[in-house]
């Protein structure tokens, strides 16, 4: 506006600018050129001299009427007269209406100051405050609106990214070394795809890991089962051979006692024979566990049968105490049978024998599971064998197989079911069998 104003008094002025500031016409010209100025950018104007005297205003009535001093306001006028301001702010008052004033100078081609300008906004405090606060609001908005728009970007950004990362996840989740693993297609050459590229050639080499170990696991039971079927047959031949030779050299020497000599050496081929047979049972039983035929049964009578098969002996006490319903279970009735006689032959060999053997049976249903402890009264179990207790051909004893426990827990996890134990030394070893329920 200031420019404005200027070079519309520019195309007024002669070389004696005082000149021109009193005569009328020249007046009458600048008053034009302040409404104009005005009307155009809607706000008041009044032009005073290098005196400080008002020459024109856009609203004279005010000053006319003598409600306004047609003295410029001294302070501005000190401002921009005497300290060369080129522009000052000032705070001015008429009865209650409170305004702010800004006053400039009027500043020609050459630089001269010929007139000072001053625009009084006339807008009440509340009425400044209230646009004030509503050009904070408005920024606030547009920022709040900005955020918006960046946090959808972001966010759309964000799951574009993590349903990439969500699906390679779900494929690492379904790696599995029993299975072969499926390699990502990833069409995009971007970072996640370098990732993909590393995934697919892990994939690769684990599969062939998993084959490589594969097959030196089961190289390695063969061998180890290889080994110990070889020690236990060897057990029984070398007593059955010595006899031999023993009857074999009776007989060549002639010997008075061939005939119970005979006698003899057949009983204990026969005993022998009878421990390979056993042997052999052992490990075919084994062998079946992971082949159940299962059906549904009452387990109940399954252990009273059992118990009553071992409870004959005098020195041997087996205190029973099962629910009187029916407990219906689903697993293979042979392999349960073969479970509980483990478990009973296992704690009758862990009592001393001097000692009278004292075993417990307990059963507790809970929901849908049933839990069956069997406890003796023997010396416990090392706390350094405790961890082997469950491995095939691992026995504390001088003679067995040493599949005992592990056909047990084999049979149990066919069966659903949970084996673990708890002992303590002096006192005796209790074992735990849980199985699931088949609920009417």
């Amino acid at each position: 506006m200031e420019n404005e104003v200027r070079g519309s008094l520019s195309e007024m002025l002669v070389a004696d600018t005082a000149i021109k500031m009193n005569d009328d016409a020249f007046r009458e010209k600048l008053q034009i050129v302040i409404d104009r100025v005005s009307e155009i950018h809607a706000v008041d104007a009044n032009l005073y001299d290098l005196d400080g005297n008002l020459l024109v205003s856009s609203l004279p009535l005010p000053y006319t009427k003598g409600i306004i001093s047609k003295k410029m306001d001294p302070v501005a006028f000190y401002h921009l007269n005497r300290k060369n301001e080129v522009q000052f702010f000032k705070e001015e008052q008429i009865g209650k209406l409170n305004f702010v004033s800004n006053y400039v100078p009027v500043i020609d081609a050459a630089g001269r100051e010929y007139a000072y300008l001053n625009i009084p906004y006339f807008t009440s405090q509340s009425k400044l405050q209230e646009e004030i606060a509503n050009f904070l609001v408005t920024i606030i908005n547009l920022n709040a609106f900005i955020f918006l728009i960046a946090g959808i970007i972001a966010l759309f950004i964000t799951n574009r990214i993590t349903r990439s990362f969500s699906f390679i996840s779900e494929k690492m989740k379904a790696v599995n070394l029993g299975k072969m693993n499926e390699a990502i297609d990833w069409k995009r050459n971007d970072e996640i795809g370098d990732l993909v590229k590393e995934y697919n050639k892990m994939v690769s080499k684990l599969d062939d890991s998993a084959l490589a170990l594969a097959k030196s696991e089961r190289e390695g039971a063969w061998r180890e089962m290889a080994r110990q079927v070889a020690h236990e047959i060897k057990n029984p031949l070398t007593p059955m051979k010595l006899s031999l030779q023993y009857l074999q050299k009776s007989i060549a020497s002639k010997s008075p006692n061939v005939e119970e000599l005979t006698a003899n050496v057949a009983k204990t081929l026969v005993e022998q024979i009878e421990h390979l047979n056993h042997i052999a049972g052992e490990f075919s039983q084994f062998a079946n566990i992971g082949n159940p035929k299962n059906e549904i049964f009452e387990l109940n009578e399954v252990i009273k049968q059992v118990t009553l098969l071992h409870a004959v002996d005098d020195r041997t006490q087996i205190d029973l105490h099962v629910d009187d319903k029916p407990v219906m279970i689903h697993a293979d009735r042979t392999h349960i049978n073969r479970l509980f006689t483990n478990l009973i032959l296992n704690a009758m060999q862990a009592i001393p024998a001097e000692r009278n053997v004292q075993i417990s049976i307990d059963e507790i249903i809970t929901g849908n599971t049933v839990l069956i402890k069997v406890k003796d009264n023997g010396n416990g179990i090392n706390e350094a064998l405790q961890s082997k207790i469950f491995t095939p051909n691992f026995t504390t004893k001088t003679s067995g197989t040493g599949l005992g426990l592990a056909m047990s827990k084999g049979i149990v996890e066919q069966a659903k079911g949970k084996i673990w134990f708890e002992t303590a030394a002096g006192v005796g070893t209790t074992f735990f069998v849980e199985l699931p329920v088949v609920v009417n």
